[in-house]
Formats: C-alpha cells, structure tokens, sequence
C-alpha cells in the first residue's frame, strides 16, 4: 500500500470529522483529543500545530513524540478489515485511531477504548 492517497490527506481536514462522528453520539471533541494524546503521545499544543502546518497523515504519525505501546492490544475491523492484520505500520496507525473513534461514537467507555 505504499503510496496511499490517503497518506498525503491532510490530518487537519479529517480531524473536524473525527469530531463531528463523535458529537453527533453524544461524544465530545475532549474526547476525540483524548484518544489522539493517548495515541500518539502529543499535547495540546503539539496536535493544535500539527493542525495549523496542514500536515498529512504520514507526517503526522511521523512527528508523533511517543506512540502508544498498548495500541497494539486494539483488535477489530475498520473499513472491512482487521486492524491486528494489516501489514503496512502507516495504515494500521490510521486504522487504529479510526477504530478508536469508531468505538467512541459508539458509546464504549473511554477506559475501554484507552486498553486500560
């Protein structure tokens, strides 16, 4: 999958709808930043400047300070496949956050979705 356009998609332009999947359950945007913080390791501020720069999603998992070693206990499929078997680490980075998302909107518990 090298190559993936949605590699060079801005962050900053899926991330409102990240947001918007969220809220219209109920869920909030704290939420949705939780989860990115839990993932990726980034503050406020870092996320709020990776948001300004516009950066796509390769730069942004490639700035990211420290990814989360329990990320890995994320099981489950997103887009028809299984998150644990998809073999190219840029798209299951995006694929777990979707899933988190996912089971977000889907009312699970933040402790649960956080693998704790």
């Amino acid at each position: 999958m090298a190559g993936h356009k949605l590699y060079t998609m801005s962050f900053a332009k899926v991330y409102p709808l990240y947001i918007h999947k969220a809220e219209r359950k109920g869920r909030t945007k704290e939420e949705v930043d939780e989860i990115i913080f839990w993932h990726t390791g980034y503050s406020r501020e870092e996320l709020e400047k990776q948001l300004q720069q516009e950066n796509d999603f390769e730069t942004f998992f490639a700035e990211a300070p420290a990814l989360n070693p329990s990320r890995r206990l994320i099981k489950g499929v997103v887009c028809g496949v299984r998150v644990e078997n998809i073999e190219e680490p840029l798209m299951q980075e995006i694929r777990y956050l979707d899933k988190m998302i996912d089971e977000l909107a889907k009312g699970k518990a933040m402790e649960k979705i956080l693998r704790k």
